[in-house]
């Protein structure tokens, strides 16, 4: 749940406090997923030097989904990674982290899921942001990553037999239901992807371990051990599914990271862990997308 990673990015401090260093940041908490703040520590920043990068649209059920893709700028066809936003949907932070699997050599694209409700990043406060994301239907959403597999199926620089997805929180989640979904993915990496999430009707009627048996590509899990919202004993569950159903599959706990450790730009970035996260994250989409 949304609660989950906030209470985690407080670190310590009240709400009351962590707004107010929002604040004086001179960000409201939408402007806090927009943009890198001081209490955030260390913002990374990539740069599109020597990269193609472009936004764009693909058509999804007639509706024009927003996209931003990016890959190295040398001519060549490339693996693909689809890159699912948090709740907040694509700001900068998801793009620059679509730039870092660039620069890694993939062609990689991210995605604005809530553009039909004209966005989120320009809403006053997370209870604004639920109202308008809590009810888009899971359904919606993979529709919408089916459209942009299609469409990187075709992109004259995409290997179109060699596409992976991975996502942060909510996205997170996506990408493991989605994998369910498609045989077509070669490889996921959810980043602390909720796994018992709460089903609506309507809006979601199952989670990543009601699914686990569905799943064939080879799945990495990026998970804390100290995430308020995601036990410890549910992704040893879905790890020992998958591997019970014969997939592969690897799930990395790591010790004292809250829920979001690798958001640079929230309190609850962790370095080390980030670090060693992103490693093993490439490293799987190495292997499963470049070998």
């Amino acid at each position: 749940m949304v609660e989950d990673w906030l209470a985690n990015a407080y670190d310590g401090m009240s709400r009351r406090e962590f707004i107010a260093r929002m604040g004086v940041a001179g960000v409201g908490l939408a402007g806090f997923a927009m943009a890198a703040t001081p209490v955030a520590g260390k913002v990374v920043s990539t740069a599109a030097e020597g990269l193609a990068v472009s936004d764009g649209t693909v058509p999804s059920d007639g509706f024009r989904v927003p996209v931003y893709e990016t890959r190295p700028a040398a001519t060549g066809k490339y693996p693909v990674v689809v890159v699912i936003p948090e709740v907040f949907g694509m700001h900068e932070h998801i793009r620059d982290v679509t730039r870092r699997f660039a620069r890694e050599g993939f062609l990689a694209v991210t995605f604005e899921p809530y553009a039909r409700e004209g966005g989120v990043l320009h809403l006053p406060d997370l209870d604004a942001v639920r109202k308008v994301v809590d009810p888009v239907p899971d359904a919606r959403v993979m529709a919408d990553l089916d459209a942009i597999v299609a469409w990187a199926k075709k992109h004259p620089s995409a290997k179109p037999d060699r596409i992976g997805m991975t996502g942060f929180c909510r996205g997170g989640m996506y990408t493991l239901l989605y994998a369910a979904r498609s045989p077509e993915l070669k490889a996921a990496v959810p980043w602390y992807g909720q796994l018992r999430p709460a089903l609506t009707p309507g809006v979601r009627t199952e989670g990543p371990l009601d699914v686990a048996a569905k799943i064939s590509a080879p799945v990495l899990g990026l998970y804390g051990a100290e995430d308020l919202g995601i036990p410890v004993a549910d992704v040893r569950t879905l790890e020992a599914a998958l591997k019970a159903a014969g997939r592969k599959a690897e799930f990395v706990i790591y010790p004292g990271a809250p829920h979001a450790f690798f958001a640079d730009y929230r309190p609850s970035y962790r370095l080390e862990a980030a670090r060693d996260a992103w490693g093993r994250c490439i490293a799987w989409f190495n292997k499963y997308l470049k070998g």
